[in-house]
């Protein structure tokens, strides 16, 4: 045969293959009924391992048995989202423990941010409550989390992403840790600069302060000056006050012009991070389970099984629901040796059918999934 008569031949095939698959989901669909019914779960993992044994048996080779394994997990899965949107539609999907609001009580509010007067996080927090926001300082991300859990302050300002140094890791740990819940987001323009006491040359300079991910930022200045010892700090402003209170002309830090003025330093160069497109984003976060009703971005975790296409078949929950995925990143589970925690940004919001229908398959069939805030 040619290979038009071959084609052909395939044509033929695959419109019984359709054919097969629309009564197959006419059926699944008869099932979610029932399913409603009788309260039954979508996911039955025994019945889906029982079902890919016996049709993988029907096969003559391995290849093939690969193969037809890898299809009917994608036709179960379909089958599977099928479900949980007719589940949705009768009202039995579950309602999200979050409260849309038209905006958030700023006007009153109290504002927690990691660092001293001058940290960038504190330029992120001017920039999203205003001048005249009522606020206080903390020394660690912890610290600061702890505040809005325990109601002392009402939102937190943290650095979560650095357009050039990545994620700050424990900041996406501490997500998960609390029950605090991420409502807004500023994007601030980050320019480092190298500063010390006045009247500092630079010849004297010996020991530069900074946050790890600042030094990170400015790798390319500072490998020029090799003979500069780094040392890093909590927080940039930190690093300019110490600099500020030990009088030492044999030291530097790097951080904002802010800070310079706070803490009466010269700036000694500008634009040290090698970057001049180097942005922080920083997450708004509080204790409350509210989401406002026009947010555009929704942020969870995941925990997935340790085993092959685990994650491949959380992520067929976004795409089915044709939600556009953003971000992923993981991060080490403790206690559990190369196993990860995955964090996904997609755009969407969670009064959202098809956010809402993603949400519902994602917690039914991931090991854990927490929902971090939509905003």
């Amino acid at each position: 045969m040619d290979l038009l008569e071959l084609r052909g031949k395939l044509d033929g095939i695959d419109e019984q293959i359709v054919k097969l698959y629309e009564e197959r989901m006419e059926i699944c669909s008869q099932v979610a009924d029932y399913k409603i019914k009788t309260g039954k779960k979508v996911l039955d993992r025994e019945r889906e391992e029982e079902k890919l044994r016996k049709v993988c048996a029907l096969t003559h080779n391995e290849l093939n048995a690969h193969g037809v394994q890898e299809l009917f997990e994608q036709i179960m899965s379909s089958s599977r989202k099928l479900q949980y949107s007719k589940l949705a539609k009768q009202g039995t999907g579950g309602k999200l423990p979050f409260i849309g609001v038209d905006k958030l009580d700023t006007e009153s509010a109290r504002v927690v941010f990691q660092g001293a007067e001058g940290a960038y996080s504190q330029m992120a927090m001017l920039q999203y409550f205003g001048s005249g926001v009522n606020s206080f300082h903390v020394d660690t991300f912890r610290d600061a989390m702890g505040a809005i859990e325990e109601g002392s302050a009402d939102y937190a300002v943290l650095p979560i992403e650095n357009s050039t140094a990545g994620i700050v890791n424990e900041i996406y740990d501490l997500l998960v840790e609390y029950e605090n819940y991420i409502v807004g987001e500023q994007i601030i323009k980050i320019e480092h600069c190298l500063m010390g006491l006045p009247g500092t040359d630079m010849t004297q300079i010996k020991t530069v302060y900074s946050h790890p991910q600042s030094l990170m930022q400015s790798a390319r200045y500072l490998n020029a000056h090799d003979n500069w010892r780094q040392i890093s700090m909590q927080n940039n402003a930190f690093a300019a006050r110490k600099v500020s209170e030990d009088k030492d002309f044999s030291q530097a830090a790097i951080a904002s012009e802010q800070a310079a003025k706070i803490y009466g330093l010269d700036i000694l160069e500008r634009g040290v991070n090698q970057s001049e497109t180097n942005s922080t984003r920083f997450i708004i976060v509080t204790n409350q389970k509210i989401f406002l009703k026009d947010a555009g971005k929704v942020s969870l975790c995941l925990e997935v099984a340790h085993e092959s296409g685990s994650l491949y078949h959380m992520l067929s929950h976004i795409i089915y629901n044709n939600l556009n995925m953003t971000k992923i990143e993981s991060r080490p589970i403790e206690g559990r040796n190369w196993e990860y925690r995955f964090f996904i940004d997609f755009e969407g919001n969670l009064a959202d059918t098809a956010v809402k229908n993603a949400l519902r398959g994602l917690r039914e069939e991931a090991r854990m999934m927490k929902i971090l805030g939509n905003y």
